[in-house]
């Protein structure tokens, strides 16, 4: 009886036979996910103060992708990578001048184009979860939540009604879903101004509901018909599915960041690579779901495609 050959046995993670070269990582990003980023990060300019950019910038962004999904620390990125005090150099900049929330706004905005929806949404579902915080972590900024059994930090979250990140607080576990939540609705309407319904769970009734509706926002309570078994409630699944989207990532998993900033920008980091994989799916992949409804392939991702799929892609004026 014969058997069929295989191509070979399964080799680890950076195991290469002799001669063969180097494979990239599962994070590393497709050139069409980088076309997808790379008009969003700051241009160089020859000439500029400070020192010249010696590292390319796709090697800075796969090297933080690679340890936001692998959760290692920065000291221990492999040395296929850019320098860790190089990575981690942009990884503050850009998250303090603000590139990262713009790169993650921008593309928020392109997959609900291409989903067929306004770019701008106009509800949204909030919740928190609590995570356990490492040593490195400074005692002012972390907490106990008492509810959870958990010694960490809190994040409280906005998304849309696909599961998009809208807004997110990072607060220590001992503060109160309520209390955190009114940092949360303003920055959320702060920076999307056409959300007028938020959806929540019982925590969050109470004032937060007057002083939401100051800000022309309207907070409606999604109850548990029972609250001793498991149950999908309306709406608030999007949230808990957007948590576990952001806990594939291992960095994210546990809180290792001195400042809160910095576990925000990680789930920022996170929530990118989920879009820009999305943005970059070929077009029979990335609509199939949209097909009946005769919806046309957003432009953004027309000239991710190559010339046979153009011409096969839906079109404004052209229902399929």
């Amino acid at each position: 009886m014969k058997t069929k050959k295989t191509a070979g046995p399964a080799h680890a993670q950076g195991m290469r036979r002799a001669g063969e070269r180097p494979r990239g990582y599962p994070s590393d990003l497709t050139d069409a996910q980088w076309q997808v980023i790379v008009p969003h990060l700051p241009a160089y300019v020859p000439g500029q103060r400070g020192r010249p950019r010696v590292w390319p910038p796709r090697a800075i962004v796969e090297a933080i992708l690679y340890l936001d999904r692998a959760g290692c620390a920065w000291r221990y990125l492999p040395d296929s990578f850019p320098p860790w005090p190089t990575v981690y150099g942009y990884f503050a900049a850009w998250r303090d001048d603000g590139t990262l929330a713009r790169l993650h706004d921008a593309l928020r905005a392109q997959v609900r184009a291409a989903a067929g929806r306004d770019p701008q949404p106009t509800a949204a579902v909030i919740d928190s979860q609590s995570v356990r915080a490492a040593d490195t972590v400074p005692k002012p900024t972390r907490g106990w939540d008492n509810a959870k059994k958990v010694n960490g930090r809190k994040r409280h979250i906005a998304v849309d009604s696909m599961g998009l990140l809208l807004a997110v607080v990072i607060t220590a576990a001992s503060v109160q879903d309520r209390d955190a939540a009114r940092p949360l609705l303003w920055n959320l309407h702060r920076t999307c101004r056409h959300i007028r319904l938020i959806w929540a769970d019982a925590v969050y009734t109470g004032k937060l509901s007057t002083w939401a509706a100051a800000m022309k926002m309207t907070l409606q309570i999604v109850p548990r018909r029972n609250p001793h078994a498991f149950e999908v409630l309306p709406r608030r699944w999007v949230v808990e599915r957007t948590f576990a989207w952001i806990s594939k990532h291992r960095r994210t998993v546990r809180d290792y960041e001195r400042l809160p900033a910095s576990h925000e920008a990680m789930i920022l980091w996170a929530m990118t690579a989920l879009m820009a994989g999305r943005l970059a799916q070929p077009v029979h992949l990335s609509n199939t779901h949209l097909a009946h409804q005769g919806a046309v392939v957003s432009p953004n991702l027309l000239g991710l495609l190559s010339p046979g799929q153009r011409a096969s892609a839906p079109r404004p004026g052209i229902r399929q």
